[in-house]
């Protein structure tokens, strides 16, 4: 494997946003980020309700969920699910995202293989040093990786250069300007050899499962 799988015994730190980022030295880390107009407005408005619905609805079979306050924001009260509903409320939620994703919404620049390579290019440019890079595709609106960092901090900082520097490279071909990525990634630290044989093939597959054809995506499958 590229990296180390997660290990809950030893120290990790969780990053609060919009919402929680796991990192760990050296933990192989399936990272995925879209473009802006991946998922359409009205989309992300239903799953902010439903979430929110989810969530009360599972609080509300615990008698102690008459002392939280639910009309809180639903990414505060993920914090008080138990540890199984809030893996079944993560699962679903995922499940939701990726589907869409594979309905490839919006422009769709990415089919150009000009401007995936800017991508692939910017992923494999500190390849062995900053971190290792695994398996990744660059599909028409989204890009899934693995990938295995030197510090929580690499991992921080080089998420935020990849999403500055492709946007720009981007929008300069594009002749465009503003936001081209959703600014905060999806992230997830694999935690078992299963799963990691289990998200190689799902990166290898999302092209065929999303319908594309040869040129419309790039596939990038890490040698041993």
């Amino acid at each position: 494997m590229i990296g180390d799988l997660f290990d809950p015994k030893a120290e990790f730190f969780v990053e609060q946003g919009g919402k929680p980022h796991w990192s760990q030295t050296g933990a192989i880390v399936f990272g995925t980020f879209r473009t802006l107009d991946s998922i359409p407005v009205e989309v992300l408005d239903r799953w902010e309700r439903e979430k929110q619905e989810w969530i009360v609805r599972a609080l509300c079979r615990f008698p102690l969920a008459k002392q939280a306050d639910l009309t809180m924001h639903w990414s505060r009260l993920l914090t008080l699910l138990a540890d199984e509903d809030r893996e079944k409320f993560n699962k679903h939620f995922e499940r939701c995202r990726e589907s869409k994703l594979d309905e490839c919404h919006g422009a769709c620049v990415l089919k150009n293989p000009a401007l995936s390579k800017i991508i692939a290019d910017s992923l494999m440019h500190f390849d062995g040093d900053r971190y290792r890079m695994g398996d990744f595709v660059i599909m028409p609106n989204h890009v899934h990786l693995l990938a295995a960092f030197n510090s929580p901090e690499t991992m921080r900082k080089q998420f935020a250069s990849w999403l500055r520097f492709t946007a720009r490279e981007i929008n300069q071909c594009l002749n465009s300007n503003g936001h081209f990525w959703q600014q905060e990634p999806f992230d997830h630290l694999v935690r078992s050899p299963e799963q990691y044989q289990h998200l190689r093939n799902y990166i290898k597959c999302n092209p065929e499962k999303a319908g594309l054809r040869s040129g419309e995506y790039f596939y990038r499958r890490y040698q041993y």
